[in-house]
């Protein structure tokens, strides 16, 4: 990958993805934004589109950062933590997640964000190593090489818990959401990334 720019993602065969998918999902939001998104995978939506979070959960995920004062093309930029979508929408493999790793890498350091927002168990596991369960982890800020990192449910899991009650996961989503648009109010210093 030495020397590889995003674009030669489009050609990347180091997974089995690449026999199946239709398109390559990079992005979508601003590249020049403080906070980044890292969902799991594209769905069939966003495989058929080339566009992450483009789905139902997508547009769930975009109501939610709208209600905390979020705007998802200029406040954010959006991505997963692999690129190619997995047959069926399983669970991507630990060895698809290693290959695509390098491509999460370089947008990692082009967008070189303050805050990092990792949506559900996989990204999670993707970049902070962590496996568990997100009730226990959501809202709990954590570090990742010197930037705050705030792992929240997954937007599909809200769209399996639409109950809006207070307490519920929509509304603990929500919470999470705005204490992450607090921080990136916050002026930036090196102790913002601690939790």
């Amino acid at each position: 990958m030495t020397g590889s720019s995003l674009e030669d993602c489009n050609l990347c065969t180091a997974c089995e993805l690449a026999s199946t998918r239709q398109t390559v999902v990079i992005s979508r939001g601003n590249p020049d934004a403080d906070l980044m998104l890292i969902g799991e995978a594209p769905g069939a939506q966003e495989d058929d589109q080339g566009i992450p979070f483009v789905g139902r959960s997508g547009r769930a995920l975009d109501q939610l950062l709208r209600e905390v004062d979020l705007d998802p093309s200029r406040d954010l930029y959006i991505c997963n933590a692999i690129k190619c979508r997995p047959p069926n929408n399983r669970r991507p493999k630990k060895a698809e997640l290693a290959a695509c790793r390098p491509w999460l890498n370089l947008q990692l350091e082009a967008i070189n964000p303050k805050v990092i927002v990792l949506t559900g168990a996989t990204a999670v596991e993707a970049i902070l190593g962590i496996k568990g369960g997100m009730t226990q982890l959501r809202g709990q800020w954590q570090s990742w090489n010197g930037r705050a990192v705030m792992p929240i449910f997954h937007p599909s899991y809200l769209l399996r818990n639409p109950s809006k009650a207070a307490g519920a996961p929509i509304d603990l989503t929500r919470q999470d959401l705005a204490a992450v648009r607090h921080r990136l109010c916050e002026p930036w210093t090196a102790s913002n990334s601690a939790p």
